[in-house]
């Protein structure tokens, strides 16, 4: 996508993308669910990002995020969940732990990764506790 006469990238993500996205994470909701995790928020939003998916397993609260790529690509859709990212979703899940007033509660962070091949297909694969709260 071209830059604007600003040098600045338009705020709008393309459909195809969006409708990708939306697919992507619908079904990692599913996937979740079927996995015994209750999905308890989609897309919360914070000025400094957005959470995916917040999943309760028992006592719990689960903080997700879904990362989908085509099939064929280099790194697999968990290798972009990168240090800075890690360190972004710790943050807005503390924002959100102090939101929903949820003191002294476990939580974890994982990671879905969601590869489309060709055809189109979805394959899901969850990884638990894929990184540690970064500091």
């Amino acid at each position: 996508m071209p830059a604007g006469r600003d040098g600045f990238y338009p705020a709008v993500v393309p459909d195809t993308r969006r409708t990708l996205g939306q697919a992507a994470e619908a079904e990692a909701a599913r996937a979740l669910e079927r996995a015994g995790l209750t999905v308890v928020e989609r897309n919360v939003r914070f000025r400094e990002g957005e959470i995916d998916l917040v999943c309760r397993e028992a006592d719990v609260v689960v903080f997700v995020e879904v990362k989908c790529r085509r099939a064929g690509w280099d790194e697999a859709p968990a290798a972009a969940v990168s240090w800075y990212k890690q360190r972004r979703l710790t943050r807005l899940a503390q924002h959100y732990l102090k939101w929903r007033r949820l003191d002294g509660v476990r939580c974890r962070f994982d990671v879905v990764s969601v590869t489309i091949d060709a055809r189109g297909a979805l394959t899901v694969r969850h990884l638990r506790s894929a990184f540690d709260a970064a500091d």
